[in-house]
């Protein structure tokens, strides 16, 4: 019998994390590759406005990604991509499923992280951070608010002005009831150069975080 609180994995896992388009490797073939799973992880998130389309569009694009990951082994630029795309079917899959594709999506990144930690401005420890403290903990999940801390803010640590690594440390923060803390990041966040190479994350990033600042400043006043 599924209970309420597993039921609630719905709400938890929505928005899972995404990190930024990794810089420019020493495989221009493999970065063309990557950029094609990240530009179609960004229609989809940000411009499919269906739910089942997006989980229809996402469980295609994470075959894809497997693919290129199977191209490349030992690479940890399409992991990451594999699994932010995991991650993202995992917000959007029946009740039945999201557990496990969450699992698998921080498999992935974790594999991804045993190769190279440091891609993507700290993409992978966010990602990671973020499935850790959107995940309910044992005995329904695997969810760890240590964890979750701990990753975030090696994130930031590596790149402290990246708007995804600071939206999301906000996010979390703001969660864990210091919403005055959140609010720093989050304006620091919002500080970062506008992304022209990936406007439609960059605008829906955006627009996220200022949602959240909203709710941030409603609590503090």
């Amino acid at each position: 019998m599924i209970s309420f609180r597993t039921i609630r994995l719905l709400a938890l896992l929505a928005g899972l994390g995404c990190a930024g388009l990794a810089n420019a490797s020493d495989n221009p073939a493999m970065d063309a590759q990557v950029a094609r799973i990240d530009s179609s992880w960004q229609h989809i998130r940000y411009q499919v406005t269906d739910r089942d389309e997006q989980y229809r569009q996402l469980d295609a694009l994470a075959q894809q990604a497997a693919q290129v990951v199977a191209h490349y082994p030992g690479r940890a630029e399409p992991l990451l991509w594999q699994g932010i795309v995991t991650s993202e079917e995992a917000a959007r899959a029946s009740v039945f499923k999201q557990l496990g594709l969450a699992t698998a999506a921080r498999n992935i990144l974790e594999k991804a992280r045993s190769i190279n930690p440091n891609i993507a401005d700290g993409g992978i420890k966010m990602s990671l951070g973020v499935l850790y403290y959107r995940v309910p903990g044992f005995p329904i999940g695997f969810g760890s608010t240590a964890k979750a801390r701990a990753f975030l803010e090696a994130a930031i640590a590596q790149d402290p002005r990246g708007l995804d690594n600071n939206f999301f440390y906000a996010d979390f923060l703001n969660s864990e009831g210091q919403p005055a803390k959140a609010k720093t990041y989050l304006l620091r966040g919002l500080q970062a150069p506008v992304n022209s190479a990936r406007p439609v994350w960059d605008a829906g990033r955006r627009a996220e975080a200022r949602a959240l600042l909203a709710k941030v400043n409603a609590r503090l006043n």
